[in-house]
């Protein structure tokens, strides 16, 4: 079955391409990408992330990503999400340290994986990046590979041994958290995110079996690490939430590469909806109709994995329930994602949980819900140019706010 753009996302590795296009329109909008090229099959590099493929289970491969240099300043800048927003970093900007990056793999199995991954673990959970040698069977091959979940990666090479150059420096509460080998996984995760541990840095040390019960730790995709991160950090602030009043009428709004984030906050207990619409006439949708997808969980959550949002539905999950933490409230949250042509190229899930975030920031109050729907239906024709109301009809969210009444709404009578 041939696919669009809309489904693809930039997967013009697959060959024959599965969209009858004779190449990839995606990557052809690709920006000039600054790879270094490395004629040799051995160097020293400064290694920032750890990447563990998801094929051939229960074989994988577990890759340290390098450029091929030793970096003094800054070397972390090649894998920090945060970072490359809060300084607003474009897409060049992020491919530009991307596509240096060497994954030096060999394959292991996942339930005894060997000494190449006790390395990789010490990279994963140091909070600098760490100093590696590596020795390649042969020299990288250089190919951009883009995701709607995992962050771009550029070249591969398949590696005979790797040796660290220098100690790494590991936080005292990750160390301890890879020493307790009675602590489950998801508790671990908690508790480090507690203590300032961002999900990216606990996303690597996942995904390299660093965390959970001793006998039952093992490596996991870093695709899968990614949500698994998000959704278990995310179920634990939903738990938090659930003890506190109920928010008042609110919409937020800001966008970062491409990516603008519309969320409004209802006066009701916790639920979620999340539409990620692809503009008409873009890169990723040509159709003139708007194409979408969504995944929604009232209260009592999700039984399922999101399969229409994928990744993206708890990436921004996340910043919203950080958002409803911090002002210790809950709510009914909608939250519409618009994908425009400026996303050229798809960077990866923390594009979602970073633009969240910095939407998160930008309020704006209502006294009534009928004052926030009217606003945002002429915000979205003015700035989109197309009537929210089309998406709003489909919404699961707002159904079940209008079939059931709330303390709210006799109150406020």
């Amino acid at each position: 079955m041939k696919k669009d753009c809309f489904s693809c996302h930039g997967k013009w590795y697959t060959q024959p391409l599965n969209c009858g296009h004779s190449f990839c329109p995606i990557y052809t909008k690709l920006p000039q990408l600054k790879t270094v090229r490395l004629d040799k099959d051995n160097f020293q590099g400064t290694a920032p992330s750890v990447f563990v493929g998801r094929y051939g289970y229960p074989h994988l491969n577990v890759g340290i990503l390098a450029p091929p240099e030793k970096i003094e300043m800054d070397g972390e800048l090649y894998d920090a999400p945060k970072e490359w927003s809060k300084r607003g970093f474009q897409i060049q900007d992020v491919l530009d340290f991307r596509s240096v990056l060497i994954n030096s793999r060999t394959q292991v199995s996942v339930r005894n994986p060997g000494k190449y991954v006790e390395i990789s673990q010490e990279v994963a959970m140091a909070s600098k990046p760490v100093d590696v040698e590596f020795f390649l069977q042969k020299k990288p091959v250089y190919q951009i590979k883009t995701s709607n979940v995992e962050t771009v990666l550029g070249a591969h090479a398949e590696l005979k041994k790797a040796v660290l150059v220098s100690n790494p420096k590991i936080n005292q509460h990750v160390e301890k958290a890879f020493s307790d080998s009675d602590l489950k996984a998801a508790d671990a995760l908690h508790i480090l995110y507690k203590k300032g541990i961002d999900e990216t840095a606990l996303t690597r040390i996942l995904s390299v079996g660093g965390l959970g019960v001793k006998m039952q730790r093992k490596l996991v995709p870093t695709r899968w690490s990614i949500t698994t991160t998000d959704d278990t950090l995310g179920k634990n602030l939903i738990e938090e939430i659930k003890d506190y009043k109920e928010v008042d009428y609110q919409m937020y709004f800001d966008g970062y590469l491409g990516n603008y984030f519309l969320i409004l906050f209802f006066p009701r207990v916790w639920s979620y909806e999340l539409f990620e619409m692809y503009m008409p006439s873009t890169l990723l949708n040509p159709e003139q109709e708007i194409k979408f997808t969504t995944d929604h969980e009232f209260y009592d959550g999700r039984k399922n994995y999101a399969e229409h949002c994928v990744g993206g539905y708890y990436a921004c999950r996340i910043g919203v329930l950080e958002k409803l933490q911090s002002m210790r409230k809950q709510g009914t949250v909608l939250v519409l994602r618009f994908i425009t042509d400026e996303y050229t190229t798809p960077l990866g899930v923390w594009i979602v949980r970073q633009s969240t975030r910095m939407a998160l920031g930008h309020r704006r109050e209502f006294s009534s819900e009928e004052e926030m729907m009217k606003y945002i239906q002429e915000f979205v024709s003015t700035r989109f140019h197309f009537d929210i109301r089309t998406i709003l009809k489909k919404s699961m969210v707002l159904e079940y706010i209008h079939s059931q009444k709330s303390l709210f709404d006799f109150g406020s009578k």
